[in-house]
């Protein structure tokens, strides 16, 4: 099941490949938060074969696990062997390194341009105590079975989808190991600035896979790009564009680049968000004079005020079950998180800790709401939970801002100042993993984490 329906987000990334490339090519920089994680030996895969394979599989495993924060994998020169199939694995000798989970791997050339890539995922310890091999009662007969080959799976796929494969493997790692959806087979969305003085379009909004790798570029504008925010399907991205010197809110298809203009009104269209059925857009209008929150639907196009302030209401988020928005408002004084019943229209304060609170959003699970949280003057990513109200301030840099939430709720990407420059950088949700994301060329901001690409 794992497999399958990631195997599927293959063929929807693959499309993405008509877009422009971009140029400024992001690279995850761990800062912090590995020493303490999951001990796991990432052998490299056997190729059967003289020519040079299109992608180290292993390679984007490792690196992908590293990321995550959950696990360490140990350095080719620190494994005891080689393996490349459970029963070539010398399971004590690995214990003895301290890893009790491997993952092993064979590329076979299957001819015309195709490769069959089998690996198995193999509980050291549980091995041990069998001997490798255990047997059970069945029909009336002993049989043998694998109880430590935790996966292993079989699949040819083309030379162009080696990285891809690569993704799919590690979060069927990641899934068996933590219990939790993997969200290597996602995707990000970002504004790059270049230098205004050498450049004519030096606002480019920007879609990578999760680890900067495959950057493509959507659009070129001469002026600002803005909030992006992806649909639900992960298809399109809706987002505000300043091209006509005033903003105006889009949505565009990422494959066929196609776009539509969805507001148009005098004074702010700002925030565009997708409801989690991916049939309303919360934005920020001040076409009725405050900026207030407002939600489209966007089959008919209608708008519906959800807010009536005379303080500024901005930022909305949904909440996972779209029953609910949050958004940041000044009508307490500075700014903080409030939660506004659709139904009712109802509003609640939701952070009382800090100078103030904004850009927020809650987690998938519904467990915990991240924001940025302003303390004696420097903005950090924080963490609230909603049950007790307790935050916990997550990252050390400074004028933090755009969180935006892995689709498995296990890490979050935002915006900050690095060395004088504007980068993205990651934080696990529980403070512990950090890592930077500078470009080569540019200014980068407004982080948005796709879906699980399905």
């Amino acid at each position: 099941m794992i497999y399958k329906r990631l195997l599927h987000a293959c063929l929807l990334i693959s499309l993405v490949c008509c877009a422009s490339f971009a140029q400024a090519k992001l690279e995850i920089v761990i800062t912090e938060g590995v020493n303490n994680a999951r001990p796991i030996g990432v052998v490299p895969f056997r190729w059967n074969g003289d020519t040079v394979l299109p992608e180290n599989i292993s390679d984007v495993i490792t690196n992908n696990l590293l990321r995550s924060g959950k696990f360490n994998p140990i350095a080719m020169s620190e494994m005891p062997q080689f393996p490349t199939r459970d029963d070539e694995i010398n399971y004590d000798a690995w214990a003895a390194q301290g890893i009790d989970t491997i993952l092993v791997g064979n590329i076979e050339d299957s001819g015309a341009g195709q490769y069959e890539v089998s690996f198995e995922l193999v509980d050291i310890l549980k091995a041990q105590n069998t001997g490798g091999q255990a047997q059970s009662l069945q029909n009336g007969q002993l049989v043998s079975r694998s109880d430590h080959i935790v996966e292993s799976r079989k699949k040819i796929i083309n030379a162009s989808d080696f990285r891809q494969y690569a993704h799919i493997i590690s979060d069927i790692v990641y899934e068996s190991l933590t219990g939790e959806r993997g969200a290597f087979l996602t995707r990000i969305a970002y504004v790059i600035v270049r230098d205004r003085n050498t450049n004519d379009l030096p606002y480019q909004l920007v879609i990578a896979d999760y680890d900067g790798a495959n950057e493509t570029r959507l659009l070129s504008s001469p002026e600002p790009l803005m909030s992006p925010s992806w649909s639900p399907d992960g298809n399109k991205i809706a987002y505000v564009s300043f091209e006509n010197k005033k903003s105006q809110i889009f949505i565009q298809d990422i494959y066929t680049t196609q776009r539509q203009m969805i507001t148009d009104f005098p004074g702010i269209n700002g925030s565009p968000i997708f409801s989690p059925d991916g049939k309303k857009l919360a934005m920020v209008l001040s076409k009725d004079g405050n900026p207030e929150i407002y939600v489209m639907d966007l089959a008919s196009r209608q708008l519906e005020r959800i807010t009536r302030n005379r303080a500024i209401d901005t930022e909305p988020s949904w909440s996972p079950d779209g029953k609910s928005l949050i958004f940041s408002s000044e009508r307490g004084g500075k700014p903080q998180i409030y939660q506004v019943n659709l139904d009712t229209k109802r509003s609640r304060r939701l952070t009382f800790e800090g100078e103030m609170n904004l850009g927020a959003a809650i987690t998938p699970d519904n467990q915990n709401l991240v924001v940025v949280n302003r303390t004696q003057g420097d903005y950090h990513i924080a963490r609230q939970n909603l049950q007790n109200g307790n935050m916990l301030v997550l990252t050390r840099t400074y004028l933090d801002e755009s969180p935006s939430i892995a689709p498995n709720g296990s890490m979050i990407i935002y915006s900050t100042m690095h060395e004088g420059e504007q980068v993205l950088s990651l934080v696990s949700l529980d403070g512990r993993f950090k890592a930077l994301l500078p470009a080569a060329d540019g200014q980068v901001k407004s982080p948005s984490w796709s879906p699980f690409l399905l």
